[in-house]
């Protein structure tokens, strides 16, 4: 519990705004939340931002703390492998980890439910919806909102500001007009379209149900994540602009000939596919990079205000999950002093928040290009039976990211460390029939 009860002001009450709620109100500080948008627990559609998320260790631990795990798993499929699609529809599997490792699939509408839910039922936490922030006093910690209903306009004063804004934070927009305040944002040349395959008519799922699926197709790829009610979400993700891109599909005949050419078992698998594609947004896909995350003690960036990302690693729940885990574990160790709280949580958050930017624009590639090729596929092998013998020595880079504690920068580290190594083994002659030697296990042994 805390030493006196702070008043704390969070911006944004999506997934990492009400999770951060729910571990200050177990601090027993008192929690005020404003969100811009309606609650949409009073008329449940989750349309408008869709991309299934992928659960994995960093999430769950967090989860887990403040006793929400099992509820989690309830509304969760786990996927415990890749399975690749080629066009002329031939399939290669590739496990996510060690044996029962697992991702999960969640609806992001469901789980930010749970996590509202939870968190007004506990008595210091309270939600105001409809409520667009419009300014900050950065020194004061008064925040202004406009009610989006009805125009009228409040001031809230609090001990401390913590913008869970997302993306387009209003709150780091106003601490960008501070002195020395550094910032990026980097849209990326692809964007995603989603398309769903219904289920069955039994409700059954139409693909392998505990796996994620990917279309890897160089430029661009198309993915598909379990849903509990028999059908998958796909996300296509592809170019802006160029001569295979949403630009020059426009047409019907277009459309289905793209399909049909180069995702044909999709168009099997979707009656409505092109009703689909041409209703369904296109979305950007982009990072935010800034710096300072915080001004005096008073206001704080967390999750994708201050570090958003592309999703091709899946992390961008994930690491928001991990800020909120390792903000209650600084409260800890600094209780009260929310001066040096605030700087060690930036200092630990800010290299971790850069490098799974780094590691997600690494993963696309990897997920696009590698994936269906036998040389990725064979590396991969090979890194698995080393790993397994030489837990200590290997640990691929994926569960390294999505299984482990390890940091994201220290985990960027090793693994292009274990990237060097590989190129160096993949170009031994006839590796393909040598690859499980002792020699190559030696060879790596020497390498490391």
């Amino acid at each position: 519990m805390s030493l006196n009860k702070k008043n704390i002001t969070v911006v944004g009450a999506g997934l990492v705004g009400s999770l951060l709620s729910i571990f200050l109100a177990n601090r027993g500080y008192n929690i005020n939340v404003y969100e811009r948008r309606k609650d949409k627990r009073k008329n449940i559609d989750f349309s408008s931002r869709s991309i299934n998320l992928a659960l994995s260790h960093r999430g769950w631990k967090a989860l887990n703390k403040v006793g929400l795990e099992n509820k989690v798993k309830q509304i969760s499929i786990p996927m415990y492998r890749r399975v690749m699609h080629s066009i002329d529809r031939k399939l290669t599997f590739q496990p996510y980890g060690k044996k029962n490792q697992a991702i999960f699939s969640v609806p992001r509408g469901k789980l930010n439910t749970l996590l509202v839910n939870t968190a007004e039922k506990l008595e210091l936490v309270n939600f105001y919806f409809n409520k667009k922030c419009i300014d900050i006093d950065l020194e004061k910690s008064i925040s202004k909102f406009e009610d989006t209903l009805t125009e009228s306009i409040i001031s809230v004063s609090s001990d401390h500001i913590i913008g869970a804004d997302g993306f387009y934070s209003k709150v780091r927009s106003v601490m960008q007009k501070t002195h020395r305040f550094n910032y990026q944002q980097k849209f990326i040349d692809h964007g995603y379209k989603e398309i769903e395959i219904p289920p069955n008519a039994d409700g059954t799922h139409k693909l392998e149900l505990n796996a994620l699926h990917i279309w890897p197709r160089g430029n661009f790829m198309l993915i598909a994540l379990p849903n509990l009610d028999g059908s998958f979400t796909c996300t296509l993700f592809f170019p802006y602009e160029g001569e295979i891109s949403f630009s020059s599909l426009e047409t019907n005949d277009q459309i289905f000939n793209f399909f049909k050419k180069t995702f044909p078992d999709v168009l099997d698998l979707v009656p409505d596919l092109i009703d689909q594609y041409k209703t369904n947004p296109t979305s950007p896909l982009g990072i935010i990079r800034c710096y300072p995350w915080v001004i005096n003690d008073k206001v704080l960036l967390i999750g994708d205000s201050s570090h958003a990302t592309v999703p091709f690693y899946g992390q961008g729940m994930n690491s928001g999950f991990e800020d909120c885990y390792i903000f209650d574990q600084l409260i800890d160790k600094y209780q009260n002093n929310w001066t040096n709280l605030f700087d060690k949580y930036q200092n630990e958050r800010k290299k971790n928040g850069d490098a799974i930017q780094d590691l997600s624009m690494y993963n696309f590639i990897e997920m696009r290009d590698r994936t269906g090729d036998d040389n990725f596929l064979l590396q991969k092998r090979i890194e698995k039976k080393f790993s397994e013998k030489y837990p200590n020595k290997w640990l691929p880079l994926y569960s390294m990211v999505t299984f482990s504690d390890i940091s994201y920068s220290e985990a960027l580290k090793i693994g292009k460390k274990q990237e060097n190594i590989m190129k160096k083994i993949l170009v031994t002659p006839n590796i393909e029939k040598r690859w499980d030697s002792i020699e190559i296990e030696n060879k790596i042994l020497d390498l490391l």
